[in-house]
C-alpha cells in the first residue's frame, strides 16, 4: 500500500513598510520573498503570521529584493501572459529574533 506524504502547508508572512501591512504567502519564506520582490519591495523584513520561538521570540526573516523587466517570446507564453514581465531576485541576508513586534 502506498503511503500518503504529507505537503508542508501554505504559510502567511506579512510585511511591514510604513503603515502599511501586506500578506505574502508561500511555503517558504524565500517563496514568499519572491513574490514580494515583484511588486518591487527591495529591502524585505518577513515575519510569519501567528508564529513564536519556543522562547517566545519571533523570528524576522531578512532578504535584499530586486526585479528586472524581461521579454518573453511567443513561443513560450501563453495568449493572456503579456510580452514583457517582472522577474524577481532576493538573496537571504539573515534571521532576526526579536521578542516584541514594533507597531503592535
Amino acid at each position: 500500500m502506498a503511503r500518503k506524504t504529507r505537503r508542508a502547508r501554505k504559510k502567511y508572512y506579512i510585511l511591514k513598510k510604513g503603515s502599511r501591512v501586506s500578506i505574502f504567502t508561500g511555503r517558504q519564506p524565500r517563496q514568499a520573498a519572491l513574490k514580494a520582490a515583484t511588486r518591487g519591495y527591495t529591502e524585505i523584513r518577513l515575519r510569519e503570521r501567528g508564529r513564536r520561538n519556543k522562547d517566545g521570540t519571533y523570528s524576522i526573516h531578512v532578504f535584499k529584493g530586486s526585479r528586472q523587466k524581461v521579454t518573453v517570446s511567443a513561443d513560450n507564453r501563453v495568449d493572456w501572459l503579456p510580452s514583457s514581465v517582472w522577474k524577481p531576485t532576493v538573496r537571504k541576508v539573515g534571521v532576526e529574533r526579536v521578542k516584541t513586534i514594533r507597531g503592535r
